[in-house]
């Protein structure tokens, strides 16, 4: 086995460095002496088995230990002072499954094994003497097998697919999902983050299923997550996919401000909230969080995850936006 710590500050190196894969990571732990320093490695240590190292992972680093990694990064005595208790913005994300739009097939049908129809197969009480015997003329050709291409070519035109009757081979827990209107729809999550104002730094992180009201839920539970049982007032800053009656309504009966932007038309923010220079601020700062989105999707790689399986791929966003802050953190503790 791999000591957890070092189990965690290699996975941290592989996002960190954009490294595409475990293998490529022990390679270059063979002769990078910075990756042996940081993982805690001496010169003449041997490295550790890609396979072994990928067995380990999947055993230790789960989502609750993901966020203890990123809660311990923030109560650093160096890091804290840097945070609010006071002022958040929340967004979400889609991230690509690792399952192509052909691997989407219709679901089974189930029906129960007493009620049969005209095309099921007859039943094991019927004889073999009932049955008709096949007849083969001598002008039947000889059957051959057919051979398909693992790659073959697949029309989707005028075929009407849902995530109520279709779903991956590949991945099951990937949803077909389009975030707005005008874009193409594809096999996707939705990765959540909550945002600190002052810093900018990423306090809670999580990832669900695709769906409309996902980015609601999990605000909520991160915010829940981050102050439980707070009585002081917090302000939420978020765009307009969050302005939802149900939504504000939830976050004034958790003593929290909602400081989204407004919808055009029927929108849940009143005057109450708008009339606030806070208000204006909020909508500033919450922008900013889409520079940790850019982050884990270019170096961090979670445009699309190269893992199955809703709480994998949420174990990895979540160490995703731990490493984010370690990548900001330089730059803040410096100025």
């Amino acid at each position: 086995s791999i000591a957890p710590e070092r189990l965690i500050r290699a996975s941290l190196l592989q996002i960190l460095f954009s490294v595409r894969s475990e293998r490529q990571l022990m390679e270059q732990m063979q002769y990078n002496l910075m990756f042996r320093w940081f993982v805690g490695l001496g010169i003449d240590d041997q490295v550790w088995v890609p396979t072994v190292f990928t067995k380990n992972r999947d055993r230790l680093l789960t989502t609750d230990m993901s966020r203890k990694v990123m809660g311990a990064i923030l109560a650093h005595r160096e890091v804290a002072p840097l945070l609010s208790d006071e002022h958040f913005s929340v967004d979400g994300t889609l991230v690509k499954a690792w399952a192509s739009m052909k691997s989407f097939q219709p679901k089974p049908d189930i029906t129960p094994p007493d009620d049969e129809g005209p095309g099921d197969p007859p039943s094991p009480d019927m004889t073999t003497a009932d049955q008709p015997e096949p007849t083969q003329t001598e002008t039947d050709p000889m059957p051959r097998p057919t051979r398909q291409h693992r790659n073959a070519e697949v029309d989707f035109r005028g075929e009407r697919r849902s995530n109520a009757t279709h779903a991956s081979t590949t991945d099951p827990d990937a949803r077909l999902y389009k975030k707005s209107p005008g874009t193409g729809a594809m096999l996707c999550f939705i990765g959540h983050a909550l945002m600190e104002n002052g810093s900018g730094l990423i306090v809670q992180g999580d990832l669900t299923e695709a769906d409309g009201r996902a980015e609601r839920r999990a605000a909520l539970g991160m915010i829940h997550r981050h102050s439980p049982g707070s009585t002081r007032r917090l302000t939420l800053g978020a765009d307009r996919g969050y302005d939802a009656a149900g939504f504000v309504a939830d976050l004034r009966q958790a003593c929290v401000t909602p400081h989204v932007a407004q919808k055009s038309r029927y929108s849940a923010i009143d005057g109450r909230t708008t009339w606030h220079e806070g208000y204006g601020l909020s909508l500033k700062h919450r922008k900013r969080i889409e520079e940790a989105f850019g982050w884990a999707k270019t170096v961090g790689r979670m445009a699309q995850t190269v893992y199955r399986g809703i709480e994998r791929v949420r174990s990895r966003f979540v160490l995703t936006m731990a490493a984010n802050n370690l990548a900001r953190l330089p730059r803040l503790l410096a100025a």
